[in-house]
């Protein structure tokens, strides 16, 4: 495992590549099925990597708490031949973290090269337009302008933690997608 810094090819403002692809649950997803959302969070992970098994409690966590305002969606973009990958692999270690949220296999790797994901965790953030307010590491993003309202709309500073309309790109560190 090697530590990896993803690059950016989306800018802000760039509208969310769209994709066709299998979940763990057995059926297909599209963006448009996370169209009726404020906010859609995409993340390249994976099931071996030590970065996404420290960080996936905290993203189920920010799931069950914003679930009706964010979508979150996990895409696995990993070799299934790779030890821990694939998709029986993936449907474990769903299954084993109580992952409520689609995760789904990107097993051609496309939709990562689509995205610039070159790495996990590597988190994308979108508004309701669909269109790219963040890309990078949360922890580097500041407390304002939540791509689903304005402070009022009732979240707390901690769910605002990483969503800024236009934050300079921060490069995210995770283990190489292989």
């Amino acid at each position: 495992m090697a530590l990896t810094q993803s690059f950016q090819k989306l800018n802000n403002g760039d509208k969310a590549p769209d994709f066709s692809l299998q979940g763990t649950d057995g059926k297909t997803y599209s963006l448009a099925d996370f169209k009726d959302k404020e906010s859609l969070l995409i993340v390249f992970m994976c099931n071996h990597c030590p970065y996404v098994k420290a960080k996936i409690g905290a993203i189920v966590q920010l799931h069950e708490k914003y679930k009706d305002k964010v979508a979150v969606v996990g895409i696995n973009s990993n070799d299934p031949g790779y030890e821990g990958e694939g998709m029986e692999n993936m449907k474990g270690f769903a299954r084993e973290r109580n992952i409520g949220f689609p995760y789904l296999f990107d097993d051609t790797q496309k939709v990562a090269r689509a995205y610039g994901a070159t790495c996990t965790p590597d988190p994308f953030l979108f508004d309701k337009e669909q269109k790219l307010v963040f890309h990078g590491r949360k922890k580097s993003a500041e407390h304002s302008n939540p791509p689903w309202g304005a402070p009022s709309s009732g979240l707390s500073n901690e769910a605002r933690v990483g969503f800024r309309r236009s934050p300079p790109f921060d490069f995210t560190q995770g283990d190489f997608l292989v």
